[in-house]
């Protein structure tokens, strides 16, 4: 009788782990750092995700919280912690990471953090500097940079490198 919580949870254990059930999205997934969370790394999460120091996982929806942050695939929602990443997908909410903000695709929505990246950004990036290849909405930080500028940069430096004119001023930038 007292091997019979290992069995039952070893037995649990290979059922999550399987592909058919693991392609299903979870409502929650706690991490302490990727590979030792509740839900493999391939497992979509829609609802709300706890990473104590690093988690990473498929598509996310819902609240992100921890010290990193990764989502490979699609994200929305919000992100909060020290490092956010979101690589292969697109970004739609707020990413609320103090340290750095990243997004190897497009991002719609905010991006909060002293370091903001996002390949193209539609919406608002704050922080100490901020990048993107392409910038459509409010870029506020120190330093501004961006390839393509529709819209408005604030700060010590502004560059928009394809910009005709003046690429680079300080304090306010713009195109529309």
């Amino acid at each position: 009788m007292r091997y019979l919580a290992p069995v039952i949870g070893i037995l649990l254990g290979a059922w999550v782990a399987t592909p058919a059930h693991a392609a299903e999205a979870k409502a929650f997934n706690l991490a302490l750092f990727n590979p030792v969370q509740i839900y493999d790394e391939t497992t979509p999460v829609n609802g709300l995700r706890l990473n104590v120091l690093y988690g990473k996982n498929a598509d996310f929806s819902g609240l992100d919280v921890g010290v990193v942050n990764q989502v490979n695939g699609a994200f929305t929602g919000l992100q909060h912690g020290l490092v956010g990443i979101v690589r292969g997908g697109e970004f739609v909410g707020w990413q609320d990471n103090g340290i750095a903000n990243y997004v190897d695709g497009q991002a719609r929505g905010l991006q909060w953090g002293l370091f903001n990246y996002a390949e193209t950004m539609i919406g608002v990036q704050a922080g100490a500097v901020n990048v993107s290849r392409n910038m459509n909405g409010v870029a506020l930080a120190l330093v501004n940079s961006t390839e393509n500028l529709r819209g408005l940069q604030i700060g010590l430096i502004n560059i928009a490198s394809r910009l005709k004119g003046h690429p680079v001023l300080p304090i306010v930038n713009f195109s529309f």
